[in-house]
């Protein structure tokens, strides 16, 4: 009969491909149970992984099955996220463990974009995932996501977000007429996005994407100091001018407390769908090079592609309209270095804690 000792030996040869460790050093292996020939186990990731589990499962299986006297292995890999610390004196919000915030420098480089889909590729392995659209002057994620139509509120107070292809949403282009013009100071338009965040009802997030509008002003600023943010993912083109600003951003995150989790380089290159041509329209390598500069994860890179733009204007953007297609695999694994960061970050344990109440006798 195996001993647990071989097992956790076989084991431990299996090493996660994301994270580059083995399951057994990293305490992710659990359960494990040995009677006669029949041997279990399970697996606990820190982050979705659905469409990996089966590869996961065949290599972990294999491993215990190298092992002399076993024959049955059943092994049961699941994700399990939760929630982790944020900046320093902000509490988390209830029924949102974590919170990320896309950000750019300056408008015009593909942020929201790059938001929705990140958003999309968490939902579709397997995250319960919620998208705030935090541009209150120029909300873009109803068309973007496809839906239209006013949340409904049951008690007055609290509103039921928006839902389509897996995803929670909510944005002030839900309240307001298409073509209306949000004339609004920064303290009005802070405070309503402050409403949007804490009076909607999300349903047991494990990520809150917030698409931050540009820039490093009131909303960015308030956002940043008042919402427990799990870290930030900074979105640029190569070009200097996006790169100038989008140091600013990072700049100003690093001042509040937030973790940058890595940069996106956008609009990277472009290559001609007629002939075949490779031409780097915005420059070549800044967004890399910035990530170099500030010790930074570079997440990806993404063409300057039609069918980006065509598919998010039409209300299906990438990973849902083509799942299996080169880009909707760079965002997908964008989408998995972000969760694989913030699964390696501390967790929180306020939950944990007793709340102290000083009442007085009558």
């Amino acid at each position: 009969m195996a001993t647990h000792e071989q097992l956790l030996s076989a084991l431990a040869a299996v090493t996660d491909p994301n994270t580059g460790k083995d399951f057994v050093s990293t305490k992710a292996l659990k359960n494990l149970q040995v009677n006669g020939s029949d041997v279990s186990f399970d697996v606990e990731l820190g982050y979705p992984a659905k469409s990996q589990i089966p590869a996961l499962r065949t290599a972990l299986v294999a491993a215990a099955k190298g092992v002399a006297g076993v024959g049955n292995v059943s092994a049961n890999i699941a994700s399990k996220i939760v929630a982790h610390s944020a900046q320093r004196g902000v509490a988390l919000l209830p029924s949102v463990k974590n919170i990320i915030a896309v950000a750019s420098g300056k408008g015009g480089v593909g942020k929201s974009t790059t938001a929705v889909n990140l958003a999309l590729a968490l939902a579709a392995e397997g995250a319960a995932v919620g998208l705030l659209d935090a541009d209150i002057y120029g909300p873009s994620q109803p068309m973007m996501m496809g839906i239209d139509g006013r949340p409904e509120s049951s008690d007055g107070k609290t509103m039921e977000p928006l839902e389509n292809y897996g995803v929670q949403v909510m944005s002030i282009g839900f309240l307001v007429n298409q073509d209306e013009a949000m004339i609004w100071r920064g303290p009005m338009a802070t405070q309503a996005l402050e409403q949007l965040l804490r009076q909607t009802n999300w349903k047991d997030l494990d990520y809150l994407i917030v698409d931050l509008p540009p820039g490093t002003g009131d909303i960015q600023l308030t956002l940043s100091q008042r919402v427990p943010m799990t870290g930030a993912v900074i979105v640029t083109t190569p070009q200097d001018i996006a790169l100038l600003d989008a140091r600013k951003g990072i700049k100003m995150f690093e001042k509040v407390g937030v973790p940058i989790l890595g940069i996106v380089e956008n609009m990277a290159v472009h290559i001609c769908s007629n002939c075949g041509h490779v031409e780097h329209i915005f420059g070549e390598g800044g967004g890399k090079k910035m990530a170099a500069d500030y010790s930074m994860d570079y997440l990806g890179a993404l063409p300057l592609d039609i069918r980006i733009r065509l598919q998010a204007d039409s209300g299906k953007p990438t990973v849902v309209a083509d799942p299996d297609g080169e880009v909707a695999g760079i965002y997908k694994a964008v989408a998995r270095q972000v969760a694989i960061k913030i699964a390696a970050k501390a967790k929180d344990f306020s939950s944990k804690f007793p709340s102290i109440k000083i009442s007085k006798d009558t």
